[in-house]
Parts: structure tokens; sequence; C-alpha cells
């Protein structure tokens, strides 16, 4: 059986979580909030104040903004399937995803192993399957510009 609960996580100032969650292995920067049966792997770094809610899940290869918001049952996928399915622990095909500052994700959202630009909002439900390189509302499965904001 393994523990994990919170071990080895590198805590910047002001952080509240609430448990029961599992982080180990990852940086959470200053007036972060991590919610309850959150799971945050190694490597991970969630920049300042940044909220985790609930039932999310952060594996391992991802960075998060300052100022993002990560609502209920989020999950993040380091691993695309690339050889026709799951890499079976083969760290070489897994994927980097990086978010930047300002952005918000609904509940229930997958996130593919992806870049997104500053200033982007996610939808609920929302599979984001590409990159995001401008700020804007994206919805859908795959996800898809709904609107624009002009930066």
């Amino acid at each position: 059986m393994r523990q994990a609960g919170v071990r080895d996580v590198e805590f910047g100032a002001r952080v509240g979580i609430v448990e029961p969650c599992n982080l180990y292995g990852c940086k959470i920067g200053d007036d972060c909030f991590i919610g309850p049966f959150t799971e945050i792997q190694q490597g991970v770094v969630v920049g300042a104040r940044t909220r985790v809610q609930s039932h999310a899940f952060i594996c391992e290869l991802v960075t998060i903004g300052e100022d993002c918001f990560i609502s209920h049952g989020v999950m993040f996928v380091n691993d695309p399937f690339s050889s026709g399915g799951p890499a079976h622990g083969d760290r070489e095909l897994w994927r980097q995803t990086v978010i930047g500052n300002r952005v918000s994700i609904g509940s229930n959202a997958t996130i593919m192993p992806v870049r997104i630009a500053d200033d982007v909002v996610i939808g609920a439900g929302a599979v984001v399957t590409r990159d995001i390189a401008a700020a804007g509302k994206y919805a859908g499965n795959p996800a898809r510009l709904l609107e624009s904001r002009g930066g």
C-alpha cells in the first residue's frame, strides 16, 4: 500500500490546503489554495495566488502560472498515447503542459499536454487537445475559440 498525503512539498507563504489530498514533490507558490481530494504530483509548479479546487488531478510535467483558477474535477494528462496506448511508465513518451498566468479552467475540463497562453478561460467540460496561443474563451470537445480577448 502506498500512502502519499502531503510530503516533500515546497510551500510558499500563506498557502491553504484542505485535506485529504495528495501533494508530493511539488512546489506551491505564495497565497495559493489547494482544495480537498486533489492530487498534485512530483515536479509540478503552481504559481502564486492560484486556486486549485476539489477533485483536481495535476500530473507530473505540469506548470501552472500565477493568478489561475483550476476548478473542480479538472484533469491534466501527460501521456498522449503517442504509441497507440499507455506509455506504461515510459516517461520518454510523456509530454509537458504549461499554463500561463490568469488562466481559468472550468469544472471537469481535461487538459492534454499543451501550452496555454495568458488570459484564457477554458469552459467546463472542455477537452484541450492543442496549444492555445491567444487570449480568449474556449470550450467544447475539442476546445475551440468562442470569444477573442484583445490584449
